[in-house]
């Protein structure tokens, strides 16, 4: 049997995770409104550049994903990210890691909703199954490399829109990780909850 400890530093996991030995996944998620931000580009001599913003700015539309640079990307889009589907996304991965026989490493920051006592309680039964949680240090984020995908995924598929409805923004929003995932030559996968598994 292969030998694991969560113990081991980042670094290592992701050495071990090259070697083929496991799966290292990195979770995060992102928010999107109706109203984007402008982008800087060049316009008309004497024109100031502006954007005419929607009567209403619309509810906040969430995506939860996992990266495996290089492999594959795993999101689901929500109205509020929730430890309803944060879990199913979770419960998702470690029925991979069980059918894979593979350890399987998320690798995430200390948000409430990844410590959350009914998340807590889940913890054991994902280890039997494989999937293990490697929490980052606090105020680390740069150490998660999914934060560049928000970034790329805000600045540079989204940035200068503005959308009229929440629908529109989802289809902006998948459009953009598909061209993410084609200019960083990885697989996406689309995982769709009912309207009550965000809370």
């Amino acid at each position: 049997m292969q030998y694991f400890s969560l113990a081991m530093p980042l670094d290592m996991l992701e050495l071990s995770a090259a070697a083929g030995e496991i799966d290292l996944k990195y979770l995060d998620e992102s928010g999107f409104c109706a109203w984007s931000e402008p982008g800087y580009t060049y316009y008309f001599r004497g024109k100031q550049k502006h954007l005419e913003q929607t009567k209403r700015r619309g509810r906040r539309l969430s995506i939860i994903a996992f990266l495996q640079p290089l492999i594959s990307f795993v999101y689901s889009l929500v109205i509020g990210v929730g430890r309803k589907s944060y879990i199913k996304m979770m419960e998702s991965e470690a029925t991979e890691a069980q059918k894979t026989g593979r350890t399987r490493v998320i690798v995430q920051d200390n948000g409430p909703i990844h410590r959350c006592l009914e998340v807590q309680k889940l913890w054991s039964k994902w280890e039997d199954m494989g999937l293990y949680i490697f929490f980052l240090p606090a105020y680390c984020s740069q150490m998660n490399p999914i934060e560049l995908e928000w970034q790329h995924l805000k600045k540079d598929e989204l940035c200068g829109q503005i959308f009229d409805d929440q629908l529109d923004l989802a289809y902006a929003v998948i459009d953009g990780v598909k061209a993410r995932g084609e200019k960083g030559n990885y697989s996406i996968q689309r995982i769709k909850f009912n309207s009550n598994n965000s809370g």
